[in-house]
């Protein structure tokens, strides 16, 4: 049996808790060192190192958005400043992200509502709420005609991937604001100015999509637009293959090689299923490292902490990348898998069949 004191010898090395006082004059990365020792503070401390290590080791730094961020303004106040600073290199979000987003700049206001003022009221008065947050309905209605109208665009009409999508309407919009001489660009303009590859994983579950469901209806032969679900899971598997193999060759994402995540889920009612750290690793989502010594998850709400860490690395002012600029690398990265795939395919023929299963459907075969 091992003695006490071998038992004992790693937690010697443990860091020790040490606060000190407040003064008010602390650097934000001070204050994050010595003030969040313990539980969900000591979880944001190390979600905070490890973003500082993901920028050090000039990682190519997928970043995942689900939820009302946009209206919450959460893409103003953090992202957009990550983007142009080189830290961003590749984001993955809902499409209601990206719409909600287009309100504010064809000049309509998000603003701050009582969540318990009544939504039987709201609704007479055509307000639409997301929690605290409401629009004047009419929001949406001008959104809708907005995108409607982009994507009539001679140049939508062909089959793409959502980053390609999403790379036009980002041109698109960002002459729009350059025009309307818009102060804060949106979320789409700046990934396109900085090329960052936007993928959405469920177009027909946002509004966007939704206006090119209406427009394929209107206008059946000239509305030529379709997103190419097969291409696109393909270009996300190819701009990573790429990234680790020619890139920063060091991924930051959910999963790989350092795994950060917010959120207010609990682990233990299946809601994250394959997500935490060590659930993804059984996957093989996520490196032994990752699990080890280069995750955390963060068991709060984004809106709450995000900002406060965005604040305290940039004012680091080496906390900076050079931009991946990984949209002008998707055809290469697609070749580059390409010839992974060449390379494998013996081995990948191998997954195309089971016995006892017909290898080419027989319709004569089918159960009625």
């Amino acid at each position: 049996m091992p003695t006490k004191s071998q038992l004992r010898r790693p937690f010697r090395k443990a860091r020790t808790v040490d606060p000190r006082p407040i003064t008010g004059r602390e650097s934000p990365h001070d204050l994050l060192q010595h003030a969040f020792g313990a539980y969900v503070g000591r979880q944001e401390r190390t979600a905070y190192d490890l973003m500082r290590r993901s920028i050090e080791e000039n990682c190519s730094i997928f970043l995942t958005l689900s939820g009302a961020m946009t209206p919450a303004g959460l893409h103003q106040s953090c992202l957009i400043p990550l983007i142009e600073r080189g830290i961003i290199s590749c984001l993955t979000t809902t499409g209601a992200n990206l719409y909600h987003d287009a309100h504010r700049i064809i000049g309509h206001a998000i603003r701050e509502v009582n969540p318990n003022a009544g939504d039987l009221q709201l609704r007479l008065a055509r307000v639409i709420r997301i929690y605290d947050l409401g629009f004047w309905e009419e929001a949406l209605l001008d959104t809708d005609k907005l995108f409607s109208a982009l994507m009539q665009g001679s140049d939508y009409q062909r089959k793409m991937t959502t980053p390609e999508f999403h790379a036009l309407l980002g041109r698109d919009i960002a002459r729009m604001e350059k025009a309307l001489r818009v102060k804060q660009p949106s979320l789409l303009s700046v990934c396109f100015n900085y090329s960052v590859p936007i993928f959405v994983g469920a177009v027909q579950d946002g509004s966007i999509f939704l206006n090119a469901v209406k427009l394929k209806r209107l206008f059946p032969d000239t509305f030529k637009f379709e997103i190419d679900i097969n291409d696109d899971v393909y270009a996300m598997a190819a701009v990573q293959h790429w990234a680790r193999h020619h890139g920063s060759k060091r991924l930051a994402t959910t999963g790989f090689d350092i795994d950060v995540q917010f959120c207010v889920d609990p682990v233990d009612n299946g809601a994250l299923s394959s997500c935490p750290a060590g659930e993804g690793h059984t996957w093989g989502k996520v490196s032994v490292e990752a699990v080890e010594a280069g995750s955390v998850y963060v068991h709060t709400d984004v809106t709450a902490v995000f900002p406060w860490l965005t604040h305290a690395l940039l004012a680091d002012a080496k906390m900076k990348l050079p931009p991946k600029r990984l949209s002008d690398h998707l055809l290469s990265a697609q070749v580059f898998l390409d010839a992974a795939v060449a390379k494998n395919r013996r081995e990948l023929l191998k997954t195309t069949s089971f016995p006892g299963a017909p290898t080419r459907h027989d319709p004569e075969s089918v159960v009625r």
